[in-house]
């Protein structure tokens, strides 16, 4: 067993300090890389869907099977992390998860192709959970919401990066040169992790057996607040990836038009999540969770609706307001999770974030029978079903408080 006294407040990482500065730049490129290697495919779908001569719900399973794989195995990540540490599994999983990326570049049909995106989303659940754990465990409590934000931050920026990156290589070149470049992106991104993440001084190694895992489990699953943000992390995510899964055909569709570089341009708006996820932390701490998180599900809904008339300018402005308000969302949810769950963190984040990429695999591919059937509006009003739903956990929440 290792780590500190809990009520030792000064082995805490203190907003201000050099230490906290440290953990919070190392951990916003671990989010960052992460969530570009995941979602560096999806603007790609389109070439892939012309390169392999699959369809378009076909395409979405380059993304759809890295977000299910990543999801199942996040309930693994978890219970290892609470064995043998946080460090270690979050590079490890960097380190795998940004060959399989070089490799995946070169790999010449679509089935193989598959196979390693499913390898690499489970390489990257070492990840997610994890880094959750390790900021409710080691930063000071009074700023961890801040703190998620950040890191939250981080995975906005890669996921904006790695659509946008992507999509503009693949214009100006191919898409096999953009996936490698993000694969190299994510071994460099381990090896920072490795040099400068601050060691965990929280840390307590706890049983990692089946019985224990089922205990931790029985507990967790035993909290209707504990579920509802779990059913939060699936509805939330399903809806914002089944929108920038479909958004790319709809705007490469007459009559936009657009070419792929600027449709992966879209995802600019991802620079909203870096502010809106502290600043969200920040919102949650003074006003309440509950009522923070309720208005930016609200805030979503406005955004999709705006989304609807065949007008470029109120697509991208609600595709601002959507981005902005999910991942406010998220941010409160993710730090949620960690103060609600005194115990069993790692468990807490890992069940948590397989809901929310469960919401992304389910979600995100049963959106292409909508948009198959019914086109753009189709996909709106199923995403609007997800969100109602959502509303409807939080609403419960706020009359738990």
């Amino acid at each position: 067993m290792t780590g500190v006294p809990e009520d030792d407040a000064s082995a805490y990482l203190q907003a201000g300090t050099a230490a906290y500065r440290s953990a919070s730049r190392i951990l916003f490129v671990a989010g960052f890389s992460t969530f570009a290697s995941l979602y560096c495919v999806q603007p790609l779908m389109p070439d892939f869907a012309r390169d392999f001569g699959v369809t378009p719900a076909e395409s979405s399973l380059a993304l759809s099977l890295s977000t299910g794989c990543l999801a199942v195995a996040l309930l693994v990540a978890g219970a290892l992390s609470d064995g043998i540490g946080r460090k270690p599994v979050m590079v490890a999983a960097l380190l795998v998860s940004g060959l399989l990326g070089i490799v995946g570049a070169v790999m010449p049909d679509w089935q193989g192709l598959l196979a390693l995106r499913a390898l690499e989303g489970i390489a990257l659940s070492g990840l997610p959970a994890v880094a959750m754990a390790y900021v409710s465990e080691e930063v000071d409590p009074k700023t961890a919401g801040v703190a998620m934000g950040l890191y939250i931050g981080g995975t906005a920026m890669g996921g904006m990066s790695g659509r946008v990156l992507t999509a503009l290589i693949a214009d100006l070149g191919n898409w096999r040169i953009a996936v490698g470049l993000v694969g190299v992106l994510g071994v460099a991104a381990a090896l920072t992790v490795w040099k400068g993440l601050p060691p965990s001084r929280h840390f307590v190694r706890r049983p990692s057996g089946l019985s224990a895992l089922a205990a931790s489990w029985r507990g967790l699953l035993a909290d209707r607040a504990i579920l509802a943000l779990f059913s939060l992390g699936f509805l939330l995510m399903g809806g914002f990836v089944t929108a920038f899964n479909y958004i790319a055909f709809r705007l490469t569709d007459p009559p936009f038009d657009l070419r792929p570089a600027l449709v992966g341009a879209v995802s600019v708006v991802y620079c909203f999540g870096m502010v809106s996820s502290p600043l969200f932390g920040w919102l949650a701490g003074r006003f309440g969770n509950s009522r923070t998180l309720m208005a930016a599900i609200l805030l979503m809904i406005a955004g999709l609706g705006a989304m609807e008339p065949e007008s470029l300018w109120f697509i991208m402005g609600g595709i601002g307001l959507f981005t902005f308000s999910f991942f406010g969302a998220h941010s409160i949810v993710s730090a949620w999770i960690g103060q609600r769950a005194q115990r069993s963190r790692g468990q807490a984040s890992s069940i948590y974030l397989f809901c929310y990429y469960m919401g992304s695999t389910v979600a995100g591919t049963s959106g292409g029978l909508f948009w198959h059937v019914f086109g753009w509006t189709g996909v709106a009003l199923f995403i609007a079903g997800l969100l109602s739903l959502a509303a409807l956990a939080g609403a419960f929440l706020l009359r738990l408080r």
